[in-house]
């Protein structure tokens, strides 16, 4: 099968085309025929070994043999099943989630049947789900799990045209609270469209700034802070990231501590609850997914470089079966 392989940490030009073994599933396994997946910020940071974490899951000095796949959602269908799986068969169209797994650079992945793993949107292409799995959830888990969103609170959330962000605007809209998105000034116009009350352009104002406060600022991208943040919550409030650096995980543990405003970081592991809730509410046209580009799976260079500049506008997809 054709692969996208990389050996060493690096810049896009560590990815290779590759042709690879197709992987037998084993018992409780599936083959899934991958159609789509997509290029995020993670896949550019595990590529490059940024973080202590990447490094010690991947591999220290270069990625470990059965990590040199990169990619973590994926849309596709069901090719073969192992002998003792349960919930799938050939032919069943699904969207799932790899994590740290990896390996959706590829036609073909395995994995468990009881991973992140589940029949994906009825109304959604392969293209379109792919970019919904790891953005939408999340967003959900971070919201509703660990910040317990409340309908007529006020959310805000950084990062408000991204992968997560696009999905957090709409979710925050969907449990009834009072939205503020924050986003440069090319992409206000969409995160209006997505539901926002109001939209902060972050190039002329900056939002910790202002009188307004919040019961919850979710900071999509990691690029604000507790202490910057602070101000703007609410005596109560929780400041939500989805970066875990070594400055949020310290700041997350001191407010553990005498102090009513909390940082909340975590990682959404199992996601296939989550990918359902948010399959009922796609099908019920009450979620949509923002794609901004779309490549072939030989151009993958050229998708990485384009996600590491830090502008796309909700996701950007590989397609390894060509979209009909």
């Amino acid at each position: 099968m054709n692969a996208i392989v990389y050996k060493k940490y690096g810049s896009p030009e560590v990815l290779e085309f590759k042709v690879v073994e197709i992987p037998i599933p084993r018992d409780k396994e599936v083959l899934i025929k991958i159609h789509a997946t997509t290029v995020t910020t993670a896949d550019c940071m595990m590529r490059r070994g940024d973080t202590l974490l990447s490094r010690i899951i991947l591999g220290f000095r270069k990625p470990r043999t059965k990590y040199q796949i990169l990619g973590t959602e994926f849309a596709g269908e069901i090719a073969l099943v192992g002998k003792k799986t349960k919930y799938f068969k050939r032919g069943d169209q699904v969207y799932g989630f790899r994590g740290f797994g990896t390996g959706c650079y590829a036609e073909f992945k395995r994995m468990s049947e009881n991973g992140s793993l589940t029949n994906k949107p009825n109304n959604m292409s392969f293209v379109e789900a792919a970019s919904v799995v790891d953005g939408a959830t999340t967003a959900l888990f971070f919201l509703k799990e660990k910040a317990n969103i409340q309908k007529g609170q006020k959310v805000l959330i950084n990062g408000a045209s991204g992968s997560i962000g696009t999905y957090a605007v709409q979710l925050a809209k969907y449990f009834g609270a009072d939205v503020t998105g924050v986003c440069s000034t090319k992409n206000i116009a969409l995160v209006k469209l997505l539901g926002a009350d109001k939209v902060v352009d972050y190039t002329r104002e900056d939002f910790a700034k202002s009188d307004d406060t919040y019961d919850i600022i979710f900071d999509t991208v990691g690029k604000s802070s507790f202490s910057h943040c602070k101000k703007a919550l609410k005596s109560n409030g929780k400041y939500v990231v989805t970066v875990m650096t070594f400055k949020h995980v310290l700041q997350s543990l001191l407010t553990k501590f005498g102090n009513n405003k909390k940082v909340i970081l975590a990682m959404s592991l199992n996601k296939t609850e989550a990918l359902k809730f948010i399959r009922v509410l796609i099908e019920e046209g009450k979620l949509r997914t923002i794609i901004d580009k779309q490549y072939p799976l030989e151009s993958l260079r050229e998708a990485h470089t384009y996600v590491e500049e830090g502008h796309k506008k909700g996701n950007v997809v590989i397609w390894i079966c060509r979209p009909n």
